[in-house]
């Protein structure tokens, strides 16, 4: 499996982020489906929303606030399909 096309969101169980976390990765996979070799889902705790790609993290809540999926989608795009138009969100 291509580790580099693997993305990872960690979410907070204590803050009751799964539904956020869930609805950034159905975005993630209705976007990249071709591209993509694995999206997983990992419980955390602490206040943790942290995506990554390939074990490089892309997005840190406590840095940079929630993400607004058009962000996450181009920092994945850059790395996993560079090129790739991302439509009518590609601002």
């Amino acid at each position: 499996m291509s580790e580099s096309r693997r993305i990872e969101i960690e979410y907070c169980t204590q803050c009751r982020w799964l539904p956020r976390a869930a609805w950034l990765a159905q975005e993630l996979l209705t976007t990249f489906e071709t591209e993509l070799t694995e999206l997983a889902l990992k419980p955390g705790r602490g206040g943790v929303f942290v995506v990554r790609v390939a074990g490089e993290v892309v997005w840190d809540r406590k840095e940079q606030g929630f993400p607004e999926p058009t962000a996450v989608k181009r920092a994945v795009r850059d790395r996993v399909a560079p090129g790739k138009s991302l439509g009518h969100s590609d601002g």
